[in-house]
């Protein structure tokens, strides 16, 4: 979504011939296909430890830390394939959004008008809030060394961004919708001028 608004704000006269069908069809597939493939470096490492612990996980899912913590095994090679591949699927995304809202700001605030400016901004504040709620927590939560850190940290870490931030994406996106702000202002919900 970045990109697409990248593209959209920075260079809207050749937008359709950039955000094609073809295009947009493979990034699509991309994002599928290492979205799948890229977990594997982390399990199939697993497959190899030694459980003779209790089989109970403390986690409200099956999460990578809890199982470690299961493990008889050394698991310090298999915490650093777990980081190190992190790196590219949290940060270098993470990164990518934010160097294209750099890039985006900056073109906006060279926009003339102030509505110009206010009606670019409200396209991407939404997606950038949602955005920095998911990566911060997942940065914390993978990103973070997981060893000596609290069962209740690890718990809600985990339920912020398996919860909170998919229960406020409609809450978020929703905000633009005219029909949802003027009946907010008519319940006195937001006293400010969204």
């Amino acid at each position: 979504m970045s990109y697409d608004r990248y593209q959209a704000i920075c260079n809207p006269l050749h937008y359709n011939s950039i955000m094609n069908f073809r295009f947009c069809t493979m990034l699509a597939f991309l994002s599928w296909f290492l979205g799948s493939a890229w977990p594997l470096i982390a399990v199939i490492p697993v497959f190899n430890l030694f459980f003779c612990q209790s089989n109970v996980i403390d986690h409200f899912y099956c999460d990578f830390a809890p199982i470690m913590e299961l493990s008889c095994s050394d698991t310090s090679l298999v915490e650093k394939e777990v980081f190190i591949s992190s790196f590219p699927t949290v940060v270098l995304p993470f990164l990518f959004i934010i160097v294209t809202y750099y890039y985006i700001s900056h073109t906006v605030m060279r926009i003339p008008t102030t509505a110009g400016r206010r009606k670019a901004f409200s396209t991407c504040s939404s997606h950038l809030a949602v955005v920095s709620a998911y990566y911060g927590t997942l940065i914390i939560k993978y990103i973070v060394p997981f060893r000596g850190n609290s069962h209740v940290l690890n718990k809600s870490v985990s339920l912020l961004y398996t919860v909170f931030t998919p229960f406020c994406n409609p809450i978020i996106y929703s905000l633009r919708n005219k029909d949802i702000k003027s009946a907010m202002k008519k319940l006195h919900i937001v006293p400010w001028s969204l």
